[in-house]
């Protein structure tokens, strides 16, 4: 099995079987006068609590309320963390009247995708087998933004066990697009991306091991980035493809998203891949001049296959950053080998290995068909010997460790990257449930645009760059040599500003469950 073919197992189709809707109990949350806060950005929200204009208590009852009108349909929740987040938005807002600011995400509600860990509510990897799982301890990034003052309002719905970029293969059922309930929102972190889209949180986490924070970002027409392997601890997320993943921030603007990446990084000496390193300032970046930056656009393999309507979003974006740049130019850029070979299967299967045997039937059919054929690639069905295909592995591991050391050499003459996150729009719901793996659906689970980013450990931030003729979002990535995270983020945000896209989102529908309201395309 080649790479390709490895990819496309990563992201594996839709589940099978009978799914279940979240009905969490709701207590009833008083409407607020004047508007909804829920639509505020974190930068707006921030500068409301400070000015005494709005309490963490309106703004934490605006996202639940919010919740309680569109999760139904939606589905991007899994648990709505209704107490927890009210008493964190008092303990807060007492802090407030005495003056104490804990940063600028104090008071701020956001989510978290359902594979981070809460010592406070389950964490079910949208799984039957960890559906009243409850960990002992938060994760360290949850640590941080409680610390922050950030609230966590939710926990967010995902693929199972974060293993499908359309978010259809979850116990809890699919997560619907906003801009378009007839339409998956991506995955795997689809739950994150579009409870940011419909106003349910300020911003959300999500992890990243092949795109997983950049597909839903871009299909759900909010921003989202992938930090450089190492600068955000994965501690207490999981279980994932430990090689690749990284928790990433989601939000609506470029400028929301520095600040949760900047409570988000810090060294965490529990994960041996976090990386020690001096503080950056994430949120003065996207305020910074980008009219130094180089801009280069990688065509090949990037824009190859693109569908035509994301390819003339894409090359608008383009021409609009040649207004904004130093320079836009077309480059070769040289990857030099990457690793082919089953890194996945040992990854994953350290964790999975004992409940796959014991609980086959526990898994959504797709996933489950993914641990079959990852088991089968090793010598031991059950996972439990060692392996011939460990020293694979370890090459394998030691071969992205070295590409990453010098990778950044081949950004001589540019500063960024710039190419479509996706190559496709977001298939409809039922095509994603009906698709299974292979040859024949790979337009729907291309990562092609978006792994790469994983292997090399280089940031990524996508942003919505358009919308098609049906008012479906696309988004272009903006990507660097490692920790160019402020660069990126300078890039992102004034593209944001030249285009005119900050503020727009989904916000009504029509009897056909169209988002109306969304504005004309880019």
């Amino acid at each position: 099995m080649n790479r390709r073919e490895l990819l496309f197992a990563a992201a594996a189709a839709a589940g099978g079987g009978q799914s279940l809707l979240a009905s969490p109990s709701r207590a009833a949350v008083p409407d607020t006068p004047a508007g909804d806060p829920a639509d505020l950005t974190i930068a707006e929200a921030a500068s409301a609590i400070r000015a005494g204009t709005l309490t963490a208590g309106d703004l934490t009852k605006a996202c639940l309320r919010r919740i309680d009108a569109r999760n139904p349909r939606i589905n991007a929740i899994i648990t709505p963390m209704r107490e927890q987040a009210l008493a964190q938005a008092a303990a807060l807002d007492a802090e407030a009247g005495t003056g104490r600011f804990r940063s600028a995400l104090h008071g701020v509600p956001i989510a978290l995708k359902d594979n981070i860990d809460t010592a406070d509510a389950p964490t079910t990897n949208a799984s039957a087998l960890l559906k009243d799982h409850v960990p002992a301890n938060d994760a360290h990034v949850v640590q941080r933004l409680k610390q922050a003052g950030a609230i966590i309002v939710a926990k967010a719905n995902l693929a199972e066990f974060a293993v499908s970029p359309t978010n259809a293969t979850s116990h809890y059922g699919p997560v619907r697009n906003p801009w378009n309930e007839d339409h998956v929102s991506g995955g795997s972190s689809g739950g994150s991306g579009a409870a940011v889209a419909a106003g349910m949180c300020f911003g959300a986490l999500g992890t990243d091991s092949g795109g997983s924070v950049r597909i839903p970002s871009a299909w759900c027409g909010v921003v989202g980035l992938k930090p450089t392997a190492g600068l955000v601890s994965n501690g207490g997320a999981g279980p994932g493809i430990a090689i690749l993943d990284t928790i990433g921030p989601i939000a609506r603007t470029v400028e929301d998203v520095a600040l949760l990446l900047g409570a988000m990084t810090g060294y965490d000496p529990f994960d041996p891949a976090s990386v020690e390193r001096p503080r950056e300032d994430y949120a003065a970046a996207p305020g910074r001049p980008a009219s130094a930056l180089r801009v280069g656009v990688p065509r090949r393999p990037f824009f190859d296959g693109l569908d035509p309507e994301v390819a003339g979003a894409v090359d608008t974006a383009l021409k609009t950053l040649a207004t904004i740049a130093g320079s836009v130019r077309d480059v070769d850029f040289r990857w030099g080998d990457l690793p082919e070979g089953a890194f996945t299967a040992p990854d994953l299967l350290s964790y999975h290995s004992r409940p796959f045997a014991e609980r086959p039937d526990a898994y959504q059919t797709r996933t489950r068909n993914i641990m079959q054929m990852l088991t089968e690639m090793l010598d031991d069905p059950k996972g439990g010997s060692p392996s011939r295909k460990l020293g694979e592995h370890v090459a394998m591991i030691r071969s992205i460790a070295q590409r990453q050391r010098t990778i950044d050499a081949a950004f001589d003459g540019f500063d960024v990257l710039v190419l479509p996150t996706t190559k496709t729009l977001p298939p409809t719901v039922k095509a994603a449930v009906a698709s299974e793996y292979g040859p024949g659906v790979e337009p729907l689970f291309s990562i092609e645009n978006t792994m790469i980013f994983n292997l090399v450990g280089l940031p990524a931030l996508s942003v919505p760059c358009g919308l098609s003729k049906d008012g479906l979002p696309i988004g272009m990535t903006i990507a660097g040599p490692r920790f160019s995270e402020a660069k990126l983020l300078a890039l992102g945000a004034a593209y944001e500003r030249r285009a005119g896209w900050r503020g727009r989102r989904p916000v009504g529908q029509d009897k056909r469950n169209n988002m109306v309201g969304r504005g004309e395309g880019l």
